[in-house]
């Protein structure tokens, strides 16, 4: 490979854990790092380790973070050869992908063909038809006649899904039960596609009851070889957003794994795919699969696929965009133990996952052998609103999954951090229950088994029943007002300090 098609200087078009990710693997090759940032995330960390950062707009990210037109700037202004988007943000944006290379940049992902193909629900169903990929029972065309929906519906049998062509993240989906409730579901679900996306085409498929989310890591460079780096279990969500991932998946067989890990490669291949990739399947009760979509860029969740196949996800991305060759077969790929991934999120499981915002009065990482923390804060810094809630990444990596999950328990209680609400009690919560321990559970987990409650101690049970019994007390009688508030003051703040 001559030196013309190298990377030397590496701009990353995102921001958090996942610019800090990308720069420590590209400064391992010896590529320069080039940082954007929002006004408000001046003192970010990700700023603070690139080789050059450049301030791009206010905090917004349609005033920053999503204007190709800065970047593209930045790039040029900076000497930059590449650009990486990371997740999020403009990382599937097909013109933006076009945009890059047409001002002669590498871009580190996909094509925006390819792009194209898979960000339409219904191209990406048509395109992966016609390599056999199993699908789900449903419309190949968008509908937008309410009675011939109707009628297509009925043919499939209901329950079933109505769902917006574009975007994603539980936006214009509805699930219908009944033909009584069709016609109303229907008209809100292509509202809200329309309001959110700019796009109201739906789509109809089978409600599949009980699914479990499980996608393929795929890989394929400019000389036409795809390889799967095999699975990762997506089935622990809340708003159809994952919040555990783990991989491998506890209920795939040797000759199943095959077969779906089979018909991602075809997947990709069906959009002349390269670079990262996630295909991603849902399995029913019977463990038939179906193709659900693909996510045409590097994964929230790629660490754990690193720790079991042992590579550098984001190192292999940037050789790739230099045009060399996938370094190995699908035969020369194998599985090693066993990894899970937290995502903590400054969210507040027991008020249904809302997101909190505050400073981060105390924050230490867990320690120790087959640990990792991917993350882009300290303690002292604010959470901004502007972004997604995510603080961190934290993933363990073990022998076998029983010995995973006990390490994750305590890799949990290891953790210090006090500002604002977060998801590690819910984890833990996970890590413990008996349906995830099992490995039987699927997407509806949450729905299923956990309640707010069950995130309190005895100790918090105990305080509460004390503030309400005393609240009661205070109503009727005024004598007892400051033993009331001391009392109550004191489980509050008892309460908060705890992890």
């Amino acid at each position: 490979m001559n030196d013309s098609s190298k990377i030397h200087k590496l701009l990353i078009a995102n921001r958090g854990e996942i610019a800090l990710r990308i720069m420590r693997s590209a400064k391992e090759m010896g590529i320069q790092t080039v940082a954007v940032y929002s006004e408000i995330d001046r003192k970010a960390m990700h700023v603070r380790f690139a080789d050059e950062a450049y301030c791009i707009g206010p905090a917004p990210s349609s005033e920053s973070y999503l204007r190709m037109d800065k970047i593209i700037d930045v790039a040029k202004q900076s000497g930059a050869d590449a650009i990486h988007p990371g997740y999020g943000f403009l990382s599937e944006n097909e013109d933006f992908a076009d945009l890059v290379k047409k001002e002669g940049l590498k871009f580190v992902g996909p094509s925006g063909d390819s792009m194209r193909i898979m960000g339409s629900k219904l191209a990406a169903k048509e395109a992966v038809a016609k390599f056999n990929v199993p699908l789900v029972p449903g419309t190949s065309t968008p509908i937008n006649d309410v009675a011939e929906a109707k009628s297509i519906a009925k043919k499939i049998g209901y329950p079933i899904l109505i769902k917006a062509s574009a975007g994603g993240g539980g936006k214009g989906m509805r699930v219908v039960e009944n033909e009584s409730e069709f016609q109303s579901q229907m008209e809100r679900a292509i509202s809200e596609a329309t309001a959110s996306f700019g796009d109201g085409a739906v789509f109809i498929e089978k409600y599949i009851a009980k699914p479990r989310h499980i996608e393929f890591q795929v890989f394929g460079d400019m000389h036409g070889n795809v390889v799967h780096l095999f699975d990762r279990e997506c089935s622990i969500q809340r708003r159809h957003q994952k919040v555990v991932e783990e991989a491998p998946s506890p209920v795939l067989t040797t000759e199943l794994r095959k077969k779906m890990g089979e018909a991602a490669v075809n997947a990709a291949k069906a959009a002349n795919y390269y670079n990262a990739g996630t295909i991603e399947f849902i399995l029913d009760e019977d463990m038939s699969f179906y193709f659900l979509e693909m996510n045409t860029r590097l994964q929230v969740e790629h660490p754990v696929t690193e720790l079991i196949t042992g590579l550098d996800l984001v190192k292999l991305q940037i050789k790739i965009a230099e045009g060399e060759k996938l370094p190995f077969t699908q035969e020369q790929l194998t599985i090693h133990g066993h990894a899970i991934e937290l995502r903590v999120c400054a969210e507040d499981p027991s008020n249904n996952f809302l997101p909190d915002i505050g400073t981060l009065q105390t924050y230490r990482r867990p320690q120790g052998h087959g640990i990792r923390v991917d993350d882009g804060f300290e303690e002292g810094m604010k959470i901004p609103v502007q972004y997604d809630p995510l603080l961190a990444k934290l993933i363990v990596y073990a022998e076998t999954r029983e010995l995973a999950m006990d390490k994750m328990i305590r890799a949990i209680d290891d953790y210090e951090l006090s500002g604002v609400e977060t998801t590690l009690g819910f984890g833990k919560f996970v890590m413990k229950h008996p349906a995830f321990r099992s490995g039987n559970f699927n997407t509806r987990f949450i729905e299923n088994y956990f309640k707010p409650e069950y995130l309190l101690g005895e100790e918090d049970v105990e305080s509460e029943k004390l503030a309400a019994a005393l609240a009661v007390s205070l109503s009727s009688s005024t004598t007892k007002i400051a033993e009331v508030h001391t009392t109550v003051e004191t489980a509050s703040k008892w309460k908060k300090n705890r992890m």
